[in-house]
């Protein structure tokens, strides 16, 4: 099945690839890597989450959080080489998750990511991570995520 149908069967459509909010690039290729920059819940260049992990968010909301900025991620990635099918695995996902000091479920908020990816690509979305928490994002945004992907050349 390829990655469309799949998406489509799940109900989910890429949002709009809204470019940089700064001065970086959302992708860089490199042989048959793409590295991707840091995504978080923005929709139309806009924050739609704005808080932390343990104060203004639960874990389920973080979930949401991540899910959305793999959505963001996989927009960017899209553009980059045209066609999703063209991924040939996830390599790494780096989540960072604004959080209080006394939150410890970075890595269940960061699996909302992970498990998106399996859900749309299979054993193909399986991937090395690290989830890690912070006390502050870009925009106040509770979650951000980057990736390392391979690609057909």
């Amino acid at each position: 099945m390829s990655v469309a149908a799949r998406l489509a069967e799940l109900g989910i459509t890429l949002p709009d690839d809204f470019g940089a909010l700064a001065s970086y690039v959302p992708s860089r290729r490199s042989g048959n890597l793409v590295f991707i920059a840091g995504q978080g819940p923005i929709a139309g260049g806009k924050a739609v989450m704005r808080g932390k992990l343990g104060r203004e968010f639960t874990v389920a909301e973080g979930v949401e959080a991540a899910r959305m900025s793999i959505l963001n991620g996989l927009a960017v990635i899209k553009r980059e080489i045209g066609d999703l099918d063209r991924v040939t695995q996830i390599v790494k996902l780096n989540g960072y998750v604004n959080s209080t000091d006394d939150f410890e479920d970075q890595h269940l908020v960061i699996n909302g990511a992970s498990e998106l990816l399996v859900e749309i690509f299979g054993e193909t979305g399986r991937h090395a991570r690290a989830a890690v928490g912070t006390n502050t994002l870009p925009f106040g945004v509770p979650v951000e995520i980057e990736m390392v992907v391979e690609v057909k050349l």
